[in-house]
């Protein structure tokens, strides 16, 4: 796909999934799920470290569960943990689908 095909495809996920702010579900699909975790995480700011509580309450302002949005923020390698504090990586650093493992 070309990058104005990805955007605009990427663009037709995030409104089939969102109402407003609110993430209506978390998607099956690992490439959409992808697309809306990418989303999310930017709701953090770079160079700035939380705490899980942090984190939980900005995702809770998009979605009830939190926990596996977190989960799968790290998962997906879009933000780091340690020792209970959490950081966004700069969208330089994601990966792609399928460097995913």
């Amino acid at each position: 796909m070309n990058n104005n095909k990805l955007e605009n495809w990427e663009e037709k996920v995030l409104n089939n999934y969102l109402d407003g702010t609110q993430l209506k579900k978390i998607p099956a699909s690992r490439k959409k799920r992808l697309v809306v975790l990418r989303w999310l995480v930017r709701k953090f700011e770079e160079k700035v470290t939380y705490s899980e509580r942090q984190v939980n309450e900005i995702i809770s302002q998009h979605h009830s569960d939190y926990a596996t949005l977190r989960r799968e923020m790290i998962g997906y390698q879009l933000m780091e943990r340690e020792k209970g504090f959490y950081w966004r990586l700069p969208a330089v650093l994601w990966k792609s689908e399928n460097e995913i493992k």
